[in-house]
């Protein structure tokens, strides 16, 4: 998952696909909704790697928007119990039934001039990409070391999930770009008017 932009709004790179999902959500990023409509949900499918770019998504829906929405919430209340120390046991099980079932099939394929690309093995099911999504989720919570890297974002207006990776293990911010410079930027602030006061 390589950070950037795509046409549904700022994208980082969480570490992991779950909280990716969980990164598009309003309550979470503090910006606009960004699963709004089954295009932009194709979007994120492909810009999370999913599913293999050029993978005909016509079959994506306002049903599949609300099950993506329903499991990113789900996943959003089990990582904040996870990180307050606490349970979240209704949203574990249905993360665990969606889990139990098959991801998409994955295949290689040659592209362009011959080189090897993923395909997937049949058209995408929205059960099977969910699928993928609670195993990640499954993963992360049952992986100590992954676990013990589970942060929330420190800025102000950003309850983003992350995996803090850093050497120190003492990264703040999903974004040192964004949230990290705005809270630079405020505290610069902050210290000129008290000088100036």
């Amino acid at each position: 998952m390589a950070a950037g932009t795509g046409a549904y709004g700022r994208r980082f790179d969480s570490g992991r696909v779950c909280l990716d999902l969980v990164a598009t959500g309003a309550e979470t990023s503090g910006a606009c909704e960004q699963l709004d409509c089954p295009a932009r949900l194709a979007e994120w499918l492909v810009a999370s790697r999913l599913v293999p770019r050029g993978t005909p998504l016509g079959a994506v829906d306002e049903t599949w928007v609300a099950v993506f929405r329903q499991l990113r919430a789900g996943i959003d209340r089990l990582m904040t119990a996870q990180l307050a120390g606490g349970s979240a046991d209704m949203d574990l099980e249905r993360v665990n039934a969606l889990a139990a079932g098959a991801p998409p099939g994955l295949r290689a394929v040659r592209g362009q001039g011959g080189v090897l690309v993923r395909a997937l093995s049949a058209d995408p099911a929205c059960g099977a990409l969910l699928a993928a999504v609670a195993r990640d989720t499954v993963d992360l919570l049952t992986d100590p070391v992954a676990r013990a890297g589970l942060r929330r974002c420190e800025g102000d207006a950003c309850r983003r999930l992350y995996l803090d990776t850093s050497r120190g293990r003492r990264r703040r911010w999903c974004s040192s770009e964004v949230c990290g410079n705005r809270e630079r930027v405020a505290r610069h602030r902050r210290r000129v008017r008290a000088v100036t006061s």
